[in-house]
C-alpha cells in the first residue's frame, strides 16, 4: 500500500487507522503549497485533486471516509460484521464527514485565514462546531466509544475533534468528550499516526503537541514502512 498524505486531520485519520491495523505501506508527502495535488499524475489517483489518497496494489482509493471503510472491510477490524453494529459505526462516520469535519473546517477558514474577520461567519461555524460537540459528549455518558467497540468511527471524529482550539471552539465542560479525547489519544496506534507525516513547526497547540510526540512515535514505527 502507499498513501498520499499531507498534515491534516483526514490525512491523519488514515494513517492512524493503517497504525491501528498495522498494516505495512510508504509514504508519500504531497507538496499542498506547490500544488502537487493538482499534478495529472496525482490526479489518476485522486479525480478531485485533494490528499489523502490510498493506493492498494494499484487499485487507487480516495475520500478519507471511503478509505477507512475500504480498510476496515478489507481486514475485518475496526467495524462490526453484522449489520446493526456496522451502521452504527457508519452513522458516526457520516457525523464526522458531513459534520464534525465541514463546520471545523469553516471555522478554521474564517478565524484564521480569511482576509476579512466577518464575526457572523466566525460565530455561526464556532458555534455550529460546538453544537456537534456537545452532541458526541452527550452520547459518550453511557458509553467508552462511539459505536460500541473502538473503531474508524472514533478514529474519524478524533482526528478532527483534537484540533478544536485551532479552530477557536471550547471543549469546557464537556467530560465525557474530553474523557474520550484522553483515552484515544494513549493509543499508542494513534501517536504513531499523527505524526505521519510529522506536522510543519507552527503556532497551533495540536501542532506542536504532535510535533513533541514525534521523536516518542519513531521509536513505535513499523520496521516495514518508508517514505518515498
Amino acid at each position: 500500500m502507499t498513501l498520499y498524505t499531507a498534515a491534516t486531520p483526514n490525512c491523519y485519520k488514515v494513517s492512524v487507522t493503517l497504525e491501528e491495523l498495522g498494516l505495512a505501506y510508504a509514504v508519500v508527502k504531497v507538496d499542498l503549497a506547490h500544488g502537487q495535488q493538482k499534478t495529472p499524475d496525482y490526479l489518476r489517483i485522486n479525480p478531485n485533486g485533494r490528499v489523502p489518497a490510498l493506493v492498494d496494489d494499484g487499485f487507487p482509493i480516495f475520500e478519507s471516509g471511503a478509505i477507512l471503510v475500504y480498510l476496515a472491510e478489507k481486514t475485518g477490524l475496526l467495524m462490526p460484521s453484522d449489520v446493526k453494529g456496522r451502521s452504527q459505526v457508519m452513522q458516526w462516520l457520516m457525523f464526522q464527514m458531513g459534520g464534525i469535519g465541514p463546520m471545523m473546517a469553516q471555522a478554521n477558514v474564517f478565524y484564521r485565514y480569511f482576509p476579512e474577520k466577518i464575526p457572523a461567519a466566525i460565530a455561526r461555524y464556532q458555534g455550529e462546531g460546538r453544537r456537534l460537540f456537545e452532541v458526541i459528549d452527550s452520547h459518550l455518558a453511557s458509553r467508552e466509544f462511539l459505536a460500541g467497540d473502538y473503531s474508524i468511527a472514533d478514529i474519524a471524529n478524533w482526528c478532527w475533534i483534537r484540533t478544536a482550539k485551532w479552530s477557536g471552539i471550547e471543549t469546557d465542560g464537556l467530560v465525557n468528550l474530553q474523557r474520550w479525547l484522553a483515552t484515544v489519544a494513549e493509543r499508542p496506534a494513534v501517536q504513531r499516526g499523527i505524526v505521519i507525516p510529522e506536522p510543519p513547526k507552527s503556532k497551533d497547540p495540536d501542532a506542536e503537541e504532535a510535533a513533541r510526540l514525534a521523536e516518542k512515535a519513531r521509536g513505535m514505527l513499523e520496521p516495514g514502512r518508508r517514505e518515498a
